[in-house]
């Protein structure tokens, strides 16, 4: 029975994973850490798996709208997309990460958390897909394959994450991979006048 999730519940979500990890996640930790019974839970959500689908709905949105840009700049909407997602150390919550990644390594039991996982991929693409193809339309970028682009800066953001959470690698390390990729690529530096 899966409903629309309350704010609470979801940042009681959060909350119970970075405290505890995907492995010793259970319902009764999520209700610990809200005003809402485990009862309530299972009221909206069947089983924990249902919880965290959700759950990685809701972080789906959130990271969406950090990743929105009006810009007319295709420099400035691939700038606005690094700046998300590699935001400094300071900013990141390292429990949480490791959470995830522990969630991430159910993806290929659990359906449901793999087609929220391919839907992150898929908007991650299509934003630098967009703004590579754009800057290529109006001469700023040089002729390359969007496609293609997008596909390795993504691949190397979710390289970045498995070395972040695992060696305690740096995101500005990774940051300026990516950068200096698109350098290559593209002919222009985020570091540059945009």
């Amino acid at each position: 029975m899966v409903s629309e999730p309350s704010t609470e519940i979801m940042e009681a979500t959060y909350h119970a994973l970075c405290e505890h990890g995907y492995a010793n996640l259970t319902m009764q930790r999520i209700a610990d850490e809200s005003s809402v019974t485990k009862a309530a839970l299972h009221y909206h959500f069947d089983t924990k798996q249902e919880l965290l689908n959700a759950f990685l709905g809701y972080l789906i949105d959130q990271f969406e709208a950090r990743l929105a840009c009006d810009a007319s700049d295709p420099r400035e909407r691939l700038t606005t997309f690094l700046d998300a997602i590699f935001s400094t150390a300071s900013d990141r919550d390292t429990d949480f990460a490791i959470a995830l990644m522990g969630i991430k390594a159910q993806a290929p039991y659990q359906s449901q958390y793999r087609e929220r996982l391919e839907e992150v991929d898929e908007t991650m693409q299509s934003v630098v897909k967009d703004a590579v193809a754009d800057g290529i339309e109006s001469g700023l970028f040089d002729d390359v394959e969007p496609d293609t682009v997008a596909h390795t800066v993504v691949t190397l953001v979710n390289g970045s994450r498995v070395r972040e959470v695992t060696l305690g690698e740096e995101p500005n390390e990774a940051r300026s991979l990516v950068e200096a990729y698109l350098e290559l690529e593209l002919g222009w530096s985020p570091e540059g006048e945009a």
